[in-house]
């Protein structure tokens, strides 16, 4: 097995079959994950029943409110846009289910349809994002905590992403379990679980409010942040072929699904994994 740290962020981890890992090599991709906050695999031949044997060794499935669901595997989400189609999913700066109250660890996305260009996916280090924070920023931000909601992006609202965009309907639907989720508030900068390392967890699509600023004090706080986390620095842009495997944790990452492949057709499939409460 190798491993290849990348630059901005995530490692890249080959010579091996994730249908037939060892409880050695598990424990040794469980550190690299843990340490870079997402892994990249290539060459693999993932059925669905061997992706989800694989996320099953991480944590128990969740399975997602909002997407749809693969038509004989519930645990995986389809992530999908047909060539008639304009909206991508996830085409913003965000992580997933920060608006959960125990959001999940981490997401395996398996490429099944690939167009012939475009389709990339942006990752973002949100350990590197707080390391490089000014020591001012730091102290302002120790001990805050943020509001994070869904119902602007899947609630039934006129101008929500599932209202206003062709992502909306058989792609993306529950509108009504949006509607009732209550927002949560998690810690502006957490301790990782698995690393002990700290991270900033606020992000643009679903951090909505700083407990405790007015609402434009929160807003400026909030841009600050995210113009910072945006930064060339951190970030790496993965290029997906076929048998790529993605595996990126909500807790320490953002990630961005590029958008640039109109009229064509691109397919994933996504299992998510439980996480735990953030601190």
């Amino acid at each position: 097995m190798k491993i290849e740290p990348l630059p901005g962020v995530g490692a890249e981890i080959t010579g091996v079959d994730l249908r037939r890992l060892s409880g050695g090599e598990f424990a040794a991709i469980r550190q690299v994950y843990a340490d870079h906050g997402v892994i990249f695999f290539r060459d693999q031949n993932l059925s669905e029943e061997d992706h989800i044997a694989f996320a099953e060794r991480w944590a128990p499935i969740n399975i997602n409110r909002f997407f749809a669901a693969h038509p004989d595997h519930p645990e995986i989400a389809l992530v999908a846009k047909d060539k008639e189609q304009k909206d991508n999913i996830g085409g913003g700066w965000h992580t997933d289910h920060s608006y959960d109250l125990e959001p999940a660890m981490g997401s395996i996305l398996v490429a099944r349809e690939l167009p012939e260009s475009g389709g990339d996916t942006m990752f973002a280090s949100m350990y590197r994002a707080y390391n490089a924070l000014d020591d001012a920023t730091k102290a302002e931000i120790d001990g805050l905590s943020a509001v994070h909601s869904a119902h602007h992006i899947f609630g039934s609202g006129k101008s929500t992403y599932y209202s206003t965009t062709d992502a909306g309907g058989n792609r993306i639907g529950n509108a009504s379990a949006a509607d009732v989720l209550t927002d949560v508030t998690h810690p502006v900068v957490i301790t990782h679980p698995l690393s002990g390392k700290k991270a900033l967890y606020v992000n643009p699509a679903f951090t909505v409010k700083i407990v405790g600023k007015t609402e434009e004090q929160s807003k400026d706080l909030l841009a600050r942040l995210y113009a910072h986390a945006m930064k060339k620095d951190f970030a790496y842009r993965f290029q997906w072929r076929p048998g790529s495997v993605a595996f990126w944790d909500n807790r320490s990452t953002w990630h961005w699904a590029l958008n640039d492949y109109q009229g064509q057709r691109r397919i994933m499939h996504r299992i998510t994994v439980e996480g735990c409460a953030l601190h």
